[in-house]
This record gives C-alpha cells, structure tokens and sequence, in this order.
C-alpha cells in the first residue's frame, strides 16, 4: 500500500489512549463504570424534530442534491431568524451565512480555506484539537495562547508577540468554553475584534454551546459588537442546543468574505447535509424549546458540583457547557495519574486537563452528559464513589 500523507506526521498523538485502557481493563473486571468523560448529550433529540423529520423524509423534494448555494433555503432562513432572536443581529442570508455539517467540520475546513505553509493560528491551550490539528495538517503553525485562571480563562491579548500576530490569519476563540466552561464578556470581544482588525486577522468563534447556559445567563456573541462583523466568523452548531449531536448540522454567520472563502472550499468537498435533516433542523430552530434538557443538566451540576464541595473538593460552578473544569485535589498527582487513579479505585471515568494542552495540566474536566442517569442518581452515586476511594484529602 503507498505511504499515507506525511502531513498526518504533524498531529500530535491521541492524549486519552491510556485512560481508554484503564476504563477498558475495568469493564473487563466488572467494574460498573460511571462515564463523566463523554461529552455528548444523553438525553434523546426532543420528539418534534422526530416528528418533522419523518415528514420530511417523505417530501420527495429533499431525496435530491442540495443545489443552493449556502444551504438548504428553510434551513438558513430559520437560523437567521433564531440568531436575531437569541442575540438581537440581523444576518443577511445571502452573504452573511452558511450551512455546515456540524461546526465541527466548518472549523476545520476553515483552516483549509486560509492557511498556507508560514501561516499562523492563534489557538486557546487548553482547547478543542481541531482547530490546532487541522492548521497543522494545512502546512501552518500555531500560536498557543495558554488559558489561566488569573485571566478567567481568556486569553491575554498583549502576550501575543507582534511577530506572531503579522503572520496569523486566523485566530480561534470558543466561548463558551471547551474544556474549561468559561464564559466570554462584550468587554473581551470588544478587545479582539480591535485586535483582529490591528493585525488583519479572521477571528473564529466556535460557538458549539452557545445556548447551553445554567442560572439565567446568556452569553454574547462578538457579532453584538461593534465591528464585529469586519474581522469575524461565527460556527453554531444544533449538537448540544437541541441534543442532535450525530445529526451533523450547524451554520457559520458573520464577515461576507469568510463565508464565501469557506463555502467555495465546501463546494468542491461536500454536498451539504441530506435536505430532510436540514428541514428538521429548521423545526428545531422555530419552534422547539429545548429548557427541559438545560433544567436537567444544571440539576446535574449542582449535585456534581454541590456534592464534590463538601468533600474538601474546590469545584466552581460552571455558567455554561456541559462540563465543569476542576483542580485536581492532590499535590502528588497530575491530572492523569488523578484520572486513572480515580477509575481504579472508584470506577469514574473524568477526563484530563493535560489531554486539552499543557496549559490545561492540574486541571481535569468533568461531562454532564451520562447515559443510564435517572434524575441525578448516578451523579450522586458519583460523588459517594469519590469519597470512598479517600483520593479527596481530609479538610486540615
């Protein structure tokens, strides 16, 4: 067989491969394994898009390529309504929008559609490895702006050499955040858009859990800014807003030229999503009011989070995500060793923080996403594993 691209040569190596052998070697033992790792929504897709999923599965008219030139008409027609709602922006539909199969594959098709060898990313460590495998894999390189918690987990603008900044193009931000669950302020994009125009920079915000909020808050967006639109690109994606993960659609908004940059490349890899998910993506964004799944999730995080304090545990709370960004308890662990100490010895799985990045090492992350929960009982079966495994030090 010939020789698969050396470009394959630059992504780093998978980060979670042990902690996969330990969870496997558990199972195998007969450990009842509680899964906090997976990221992905357990509560079933909402019966309404069920429903008009069926309907249009029989309209003859989505059994055909999608020949539009952004996306399937409803479909982008419903998430310009919805970002007006939701964040108070008009999009035009025309120019300013784009249909993706998931944000995820508009990331990093995006880094395809802009970087060049000698070409720079700007990318959050700790943060989601596509943005920084698929630069790599392009021919580019990446600057990582290391997320503290000093900072509130925001990257700090003026530590970004000049040097680094003349030869960036893209510059990838996700808030809310993955891993770290924080949460962007008007203030931060008010400061990244100046920075972006300043060096001529595309400024990508993946905004996957935009509407995955807990305890009233809404997050902004940097399109609400003034300017925003010059400099920036926006991914949204129905994976976590409406518990579609495997359904596989989203869409990009924001910059004119950004979105025709992107959609060219598009146009000679894929032929959008089937037009029968697309319709019933647009169900979704009419119509459906997902505040039943959030209302689960947040009593998840308060049994999590709640229960892990008064063990000695410092766990804040996150306002968004599905996930809660944790120190490790112990001076004597780093974040695997943690992790692969807590499956051995109480049969949960928790993730890394140095899987994310470096920066991300004494930290571990959290899901509160677990299949086979009823009402946050496996959340507090949970937490009473962790107390009895004695890896949570005493109170002194």
């Amino acid at each position: 067989m010939p020789k698969p691209s050396s470009r394959f040569d630059r992504i780093p190596p998978y980060l979670f491969a042990e902690i996969s052998r330990v969870k496997r070697e558990a199972k195998a033992r007969g450990v009842d394994i509680i899964d906090l790792g997976i990221g992905d929504p357990d509560i079933p897709t909402p019966q309404p898009i069920l429903d008009a999923l069926k309907t249009a599965v029989d309209n003859k008219e989505t059994h055909r390529y999608d020949e539009s030139a952004r996306g399937w008409p409803e479909f982008i027609s419903a998430a310009a309504d919805w970002y007006q709602r939701t964040f108070g922006v008009e999009l035009d539909q025309a120019s300013e929008m784009c249909q993706v199969i998931g944000s995820k594959e508009g990331l990093a098709h995006l880094a395809w559609s802009y970087i060049d060898a000698g070409d720079y990313s700007i990318i959050p460590n700790p943060g989601y490895p596509v943005y920084k495998n698929n630069t790599l894999m392009a021919g580019g390189e990446v600057y990582e702006t290391p997320l503290l918690a000093e900072n509130a987990f925001l990257p700090d603008l003026t530590a970004i050499p000049t040097d680094v900044a003349k030869k960036a193009k893209l510059f990838y931000v996700c808030y809310p955040h993955n891993p770290t669950a924080a949460v962007a302020t008007p203030e931060f994009y008010q400061d990244a858009v100046a920075f972006c125009r300043e060096h001529d920079i595309l400024l990508v915000n993946d905004m996957a859990y935009a509407t995955v909020t807990y305890d009233g808050f809404k997050s902004p967006t940097v399109l609400q800014v003034e300017g925003g639109k010059d400099v920036a690109i926006e991914f949204h994606s129905l994976s976590k807003m409406y518990n579609m993960t495997g359904w596989r659609l989203g869409f990009a908004a924001g910059n004119p030229d950004a979105i025709s940059t992107l959609q060219r490349l598009k146009d000679n890899i894929d032929s959008k999503q089937f037009g029968a998910v697309a319709l019933a993506g647009a169900h979704a964004l009419n119509h459906v009011d997902n505040s039943a799944t959030m209302a689960i999730y947040e009593k998840r995080r308060d049994l999590l989070c709640d229960g892990l304090r008064e063990l000695g545990w410092d766990i804040p709370k996150p306002k968004a995500t599905l996930f809660v960004w944790a120190p490790v308890p112990r001076d004597d662990m780093d974040s695997a060793t943690f992790c692969r100490e807590l499956i051995e010895k109480a049969g949960v799985v928790i993730i890394p923080g140095s899987g994310s990045g470096d920066a991300g090492e004494g930290y571990v992350r959290m899901s509160l996403t677990l299949p086979g929960d009823v009402d946050g009982q496996r959340f507090v079966e949970a937490v009473k594993r962790i107390k009895e495994s004695g890896l949570i030090p005493a109170r002194v």
